[in-house]
């Protein structure tokens, strides 16, 4: 294997880890709002669970040993305007992919808002270290390509949890190729290697010290942690897919249920545009 791609899988690994600390404190709070509900276990398609369980595992533990104790530091010395900062400009810095990924979806009304925070922020935020946007009340979207993937009826697929990448499913796991590639630390030339790998460590440093105290409920709260994370998990991408709008549970006794296209039955049910 040369070292070349050897530091790919590094730079895929640190982008998957960083992404899901970002969105990991808002499922966490999805769970919690949902009182710890959990997915009948008819309806969890976790195949997988014996080799989960030990990749969620491993996940952890690299956890506790190297970036949460890096994460502490991090929140411990830097004051928390700074640390703001930091998580306003690389949010700024995904508003494109976005507004995409919004578009793909045939979201005007959200692609317009992404590019109007992306542009009102850049310009005015000072290369977006400041949500000037927000004040206005243009609230930040979250699209991504797995769920871009969901609108046009790919479903989810098994649960999976994968090493350093975290928890994903078949579906968001073709979408993390796009959203590797739609990152503009990995695509944009002129970004040298070294500030590319500085600034996705300080990304990664910033969103995790995000999640420390809801770590520490999760341990109070879960009696089983992967389970309770893989089910909030799934609710929570299950909901970005539809808006909030998912749709009934279809009859299996009924004919029209299995013939009905999902992405018909999807578009039928989604609320536009998303947050």
């Amino acid at each position: 294997m040369s070292l070349t791609w050897v530091l790919i899988k590094l730079k895929l690994a640190i982008f998957r880890i960083a992404k899901n600390a970002r969105i990991a404190l808002t499922i966490f709070a999805f769970g919690l709002l949902s009182a710890c509900a959990t997915v009948p276990a008819g309806q969890v398609n976790d195949p997988l669970e014996p080799y989960n369980r030990v990749m969620y595992g491993f996940n952890d533990g690299l956890d506790i040993l190297l970036i949460k104790p890096a994460a502490t530091v991090y929140k411990t010395v830097l004051p928390g305007f700074v640390r703001q900062a930091f998580g306003n400009f690389f949010a700024n810095l995904g508003e494109p992919w976005v507004a995409v990924n919004a578009a793909l979806q045939f979201k005007g009304a959200a692609m317009l808002e992404t590019v109007m925070r992306f542009g009102v922020n850049t310009f005015f935020g000072f290369g977006g270290v400041i949500d000037v946007a927000g004040g206005m009340g243009i609230e930040r979207r979250n699209e991504d390509f797995g769920q871009t993937l969901g609108y046009w009826g790919a479903g989810p697929g098994p649960y999976v949890v994968w090493p350093f990448f975290g928890p994903s499913t078949f579906r968001d796991t073709f979408g993390l190729g796009a959203d590797f590639l739609g990152d503009p630390l990995n695509r944009d030339p002129n970004v040298l290697t070294t500030e590319r790998d500085t600034l996705s460590i300080i990304r990664l440093l910033d969103f995790r010290a995000n999640l420390l105290k809801a770590g520490n409920l999760l341990d109070e709260v879960a009696l089983d942690r992967y389970t309770f994370t893989r089910d909030v998990y799934l609710q929570r991408r299950q909901s970005l897919v539809f808006d909030g709008n998912e749709p009934a549970e279809p009859d299996p006794s009924s004919p029209e249920s299995e013939s009905a296209p999902a992405a018909s039955r999807a578009n039928e049910t989604r609320a536009e545009p998303s947050k």
